[in-house]
């Protein structure tokens, strides 16, 4: 099935996983449940107005949230990313928790991934893990093949503006929504268990959370493959990073002391 799904995955950029992490779920959520007690540094609350359902997020806590640790560590997603990917190896660069309440009608904007990081690699994949079910409309979408375009779109904050990024190399996010019959546009039903996998530079967006019942908490798992350097977009990145800045110089190996290899 994995060598199936490698093949979709390179031609199309994002793929559904069917059943791959069914044992997980209670032990993730117990560990969304100890983060949000217990937030990080990069802890954001992303509601856009009072008395709104809560939308949050908070990320690279997983060397220090028990829960998520031994899910990267023990867990199937590394497996999972370098079968997916075709790697030597599959090493985790962080980890990115969403929650959004039933009822929050705040839509997560057209972008894709890879200009927002302080790495870059021959060999990518994000998996988006679901910790509730989600039904079609509430999931999150992905533009087939846009990975292949051969273009970085600039990054833009959750909350407003943009990165202040290098302009010559960085073009703006197409209006998606506004001509969507133009793009085959990819999005599933999840059950518990499934999850989507996708490639760093695959243009995706999601929408509020439609349910008037439940949240839909999401944990994803971002994981480099090959020939993983350190890259310099000539201002913030996120996450920061700033250690790296100070001791790697652009196209150097990221030291895996801070991304180890999982499989």
């Amino acid at each position: 099935m994995l060598q199936q799904l490698h093949g979709e995955f390179v031609s199309e950029g994002a793929v559904v996983l069917r059943g791959f992490f069914k044992a997980w779920i209670e032990p993730l959520r117990e560990a969304i449940a100890y983060n949000e007690a217990h937030p990080g540094p990069f802890f954001r609350d992303y509601t856009s107005r009072p008395g709104q359902p809560r939308f949050f997020g908070d990320y690279c806590n997983w060397q220090k949230v028990p829960g998520y640790r031994d899910f990267i560590q023990h867990g199937p997603a590394g497996a999972v990313a370098k079968a997916l990917m075709g790697s030597q190896r599959a090493r985790i660069f962080h980890e990115h928790v969403l929650v959004k309440e039933a009822g929050n009608d705040k839509a997560t904007p057209w972008h894709h991934d890879e200009p927002y990081y302080c790495v870059t690699a021959k060999q990518t994949v994000s998996i988006w893990l679901p910790l509730d079910p989600v039904a079609r409309d509430s999931c999150v979408e992905f533009v087939a093949g846009s990975h292949r375009w051969g273009k970085l779109f600039r990054p833009s904050k959750f909350t407003q503006g943009s990165y202040d990024h290098r302009s010559d190399v960085l073009e703006p996010v197409p209006d998606i929504d506004a001509q969507r019959d133009q793009y085959n546009i990819l999005g599933w039903e999840l059950e518990l268990g499934d999850a989507v996998a996708f490639d760093y530079r695959t243009l995706h967006g999601a929408p509020g959370n439609r349910s008037r019942s439940q949240s839909r908490r999401v944990i994803s798992t971002r994981w480099l493959g090959d020939e993983a350097v350190y890259v310099d977009r000539g201002g913030e990145t996120s996450p920061p990073y700033p250690e790296l800045a100070k001791s790697l110089l652009p196209g150097q190996p990221l030291p895996e002391s801070l991304f180890p290899y999982c499989a």
